[in-house]
């Protein structure tokens, strides 16, 4: 009798493992398809206050005045360089790209720089499924891209040079 409520009792405990096991595997599955909102880096909540970083980790000042080249730093196009106008540049893999990337993780129309009248550089991303992300904060709406700060779209990385 009691041999049977025990092993009633592990039956249970195991539908019941069995039933966690599966409902933590949906919950991770679901986050992972729906995955969280990008947070805007033209939005990024003000800090407080600047804390001192360690000299190791902290990225050397960007180089001042108005931008004239676009380098690819990292990837296929790697040592790439686009003179800068007037003329808004176009990155993807699409033929029509001003930058032709050949990455799988970019897509077809995936970013645009754009040159304001100030002369400043923004980058918007056009809708991509991988993003766009400028010093590792993803894209959401245009920004405005310092000299020397990193654009990456895909395993491509871009930057703006005086």
């Amino acid at each position: 009798m009691t041999a049977a409520i025990v092993i009633q009792a592990i039956r249970f405990g195991f539908l019941a493992l069995l039933w966690l096991f599966l409902y933590f595997i949906f919950r991770l599955v679901k986050a992972d398809l729906s995955g969280s909102k990008p947070r805007s880096v033209a939005t990024a909540p003000p800090r407080a206050a600047a804390r001192p970083q360690p000299a190791q980790t902290q990225r050397p000042m960007a180089p001042r005045g108005s931008p004239r080249q676009l380098i690819v730093t990292a990837g296929a196009l790697v040592g790439t360089r686009i003179n800068l106008g007037t003329a808004p540049i176009l990155v993807g893999r699409a033929d029509d790209s001003t930058v032709v990337l050949t990455d799988d993780f970019a897509s077809s129309r995936h970013a645009r720089l754009t040159r304001r009248s100030d002369g400043e550089w923004l980058v918007e991303d056009l809708g991509s499924t991988n993003g766009t992300y400028l010093d590792r904060q993803r894209v959401a709406a245009p920004i405005h891209v310092p000299v020397g700060v990193p654009i990456r779209i895909g395993k491509t990385v871009l930057e703006l040079r005086a």
